[in-house]
């Protein structure tokens, strides 16, 4: 199985290879340095050690991870023309992709129900975010995770495959490799949209429900509401593109449409490195406490020079 966009339309795609790497490489080196420096704040500052700071951490470290399955193979296929991968190695790719995928909305549901409580129900906030009870509310979607990827991959890796052998697009996506499947992919079909729908769809529609709440919460309360409308909106804006571009690409392999390969592959690549670049501005430097250690954490950087300098 060939890594397959760039091999399709290998002369032009080549060619065009180097230009095209430019922006996705920028956007990896952006996703990467931003979600390392959150996480070495969260970690080494014991000020950051809240619920809501290690959850935006996880969730750094997802960003982290994610565009690493992909992002490095397909700049080796823009620049060299590298394109080939093993079945086997499809597998992987597949799987770590939409499993550590999963986690990014599940990550935004549990920040959902860490700012009802801080916002909504205070009182009840230790209570409910102690490390033993949260744990109660992340078993059953990291259970479910589980076993829905699982089966989609599991499925996917038992097809017969035809002579073509050749993927349309920068990356082993589910549908993109089952469409090249010579028997029924019915039930592949259904597991897949079962996965897109039970697991991002889900989690996001009860996080925007949270977050409407918490808005009318603080509207009916007659607090200052400004930070919080603010800061929802924000997170309601970047989840819903993230959305958009997943849903779509889902889509655009099971129904009719003038969606052109090229336009598919850009549409996939974007919802997992869009919110992979911007995750760290919105949860990270917007967050007051964050910011704060970031400020003090460039302020040292600028005076390691001067301490080399007086120790010379």
């Amino acid at each position: 199985v060939c890594g397959g966009h760039c091999k399709r339309k290998q002369k032009k795609t080549f060619i065009l290879g180097p230009f095209l790497s430019i922006p996705y490489f920028l956007m990896f080196l952006l996703s990467t340095v931003s979600n390392s420096i959150l996480i070495y704040l969260i970690i080494s500052q014991k000020a950051l050690h809240s619920p809501m700071c290690v959850l935006i951490g996880l969730m750094a470290v997802v960003d982290l991870f994610l565009p690493i399955f992909f992002v490095p193979h397909m700049l080796l296929s823009f620049l060299f023309n590298l394109n080939g991968i093993s079945l086997s190695g499809c597998l992987i790719q597949m799987f770590c992709i939409h499993y550590v995928g999963t986690f990014q909305s599940t990550l935004l549901l549990c920040m959902a129900v860490d700012r009802f409580f801080a916002i909504c129900r205070p009182l009840y906030y230790h209570k409910y975010m102690q490390i033993p009870n949260f744990l109660k509310f992340v078993i059953v979607p990291l259970i479910r995770n589980v076993i829905l990827i699982t089966t989609m991959v599991s499925l996917a890796g038992k097809l017969q495959f035809c002579m073509k052998n050749e993927i349309d697009h920068c990356f082993c996506e589910h549908m993109a490799l089952v469409q090249l499947a010579c028997g029924d992919i019915s039930i592949n079909n259904i597991v897949g949209l079962s996965a897109a729908f039970l697991i991002p769809t889900a989690d996001d529609v009860f996080f925007i429900l949270s977050y409407f709440i918490i808005l009318a919460s603080v509207l009916k309360s007659g607090r200052s509401h400004l930070k919080a409308i603010n800061t929802c909106v924000t997170h309601l804006i970047v989840m819903a593109v993230a959305l958009t571009f997943a849903l779509i690409a889902f889509m655009s392999y099971r129904i009719r449409n003038n969606f052109s390969s090229s336009i598919r592959v850009f549409l996939s690549t974007m919802y997992l490195l869009f919110t992979s670049c911007f995750n760290p501005i919105i949860y990270g430097v917007r967050t007051k406490e964050i910011r704060e250690q970031f400020l003090k954490f460039m302020n040292r950087m600028k005076m390691l020079p001067q301490c080399y300098n007086n120790a010379d």
